[in-house]
């Protein structure tokens, strides 16, 4: 029996995915999603590029789910799989100019303008609780 790389990479991803949609996180797995979702947004929107990477699992994901627990938190929160949902990682990348591509990475957007952005530099050389303090001090002076 043999497994083609696509099923087992989509197998071995699910666990990252559902960590961030298990804490209530909409994944947007194609570019028609990401426009839906992005294109004239009212409000705020968290957007986490997710990664197979270690930082991702170490630092990215649990900072974003500490972030959430916080009282004030963004309307909208969604992710694309960087390497996985390639069309919908790179449209929304469209949103996160001037920043060039990086996952994993948290943009912060309000009114479809983005307002805060951690790219991955500044995840794999700071803790989950860094991460986590950041996107809630980004929430206090954006999402009120």
């Amino acid at each position: 029996m043999s497994m083609s790389f696509e099923a087992y990479m989509r197998d071995m991803v699910q666990p990252m995915r559902e960590e961030l949609t298990r804490i209530g996180v909409t994944e947007l797995r194609t570019p028609e999603e990401v426009s839906e979702a992005l294109d004239n947004m009212k409000g705020t929107a968290l957007i986490v590029v997710n990664s197979v990477c270690g930082c991702a699992a170490g630092q990215c994901r649990p900072g974003v789910a500490k972030a959430l627990q916080h009282e004030v938190k963004p309307d909208h929160l969604y992710t694309v799989f960087a390497g996985q949902d390639k069309e919908a990682t790179a449209k929304a990348r469209e949103y996160f100019a001037p920043y060039p591509p990086s996952s994993p990475s948290i943009a912060l957007m309000k009114d479809g303008q983005l307002v805060h952005f951690i790219p991955r530099h500044q995840v794999e050389d700071r803790s989950a609780e860094m991460i986590g303090n950041d996107l809630i001090g980004a929430f206090e002076t954006h999402c009120k």
